[in-house]
Formats: structure tokens, sequence, C-alpha cells
């Protein structure tokens, strides 16, 4: 099974929490998770590559719902769902689910933000 890469909003509080459970699942370490605000280095533009879920597998940079399918075959409790988002009608769907969270997604930064515990 190849690696997967993938860059994230680390300055999101939705988003360091999903990724903080993606980490504990990936128990065989398959996945490198790059905080995308603080990377040197970037595959595309930084304003774009954090605008949406971002992931590098076997050489693909892919976006949206394909990047979070490509982070769920690397994870073998996950893995079921990514495989089935190699079907194009199961792949369609779950990207318009994810166009429609972009739209929440800002409320949802905002809400998780406050219920982050501040030291």
């Amino acid at each position: 099974m190849s690696r997967v890469t993938v860059w994230h909003d680390g300055n999101c509080p939705l988003c360091r929490r999903e990724i903080a459970i993606m980490r504990r699942l990936d128990r065989r370490g398959r996945i490198d998770f790059i905080d995308a605000t603080g990377a040197e280095s970037c595959p595309i533009d930084r304003t774009d590559l954090l605008a949406r879920f971002h992931a590098m597998e076997d050489g693909r940079l892919l976006s949206g719902a394909a990047a979070f399918a490509a982070m769920w075959r690397a994870i073998p409790l996950l893995r079921p769902f990514g495989l089935l988002a190699r079907h194009k009608p199961v792949i369609d769907l779950m990207e318009h689910a994810y166009l429609r969270f972009l739209k929440v997604r800002p409320r949802l930064q905002r809400w998780f933000g406050r219920q982050e515990v501040r030291p």
C-alpha cells in the first residue's frame, strides 16, 4: 500500500480536530500530515491549497472528496469507504456533499474555535 500525503489547515480548529482523529486511526503510519500554513513548500499555490482539502496518492494530487477518499484508503478501518469512492456515482455524490460543506465551513470553524479550551 502506498503512502499518502495530506495537507491541512493548521489554523482551522475544525481541521485540527479532524486531523487528530485521522492521526489516531493511522496506526500503520501511512499518511504524512503536513500543516499547509507552515509548510515551506506546497505543491500548488498556498491559498488554493487551503481553500480545499488536498492529498497526494501515487503521485497524483487530489482535492475535495477524492482527497478524503485517498486518506481513507490508507487507514484500514476506513479503507472500504475509500475503495467505494472509486466508483463515479459515489465520488460524485461525495463531491457534491463536500461543496455544500465548504459553504458552511466558515461558520463551523468559528463554532469549533469557540469550543476549544484556551489555556
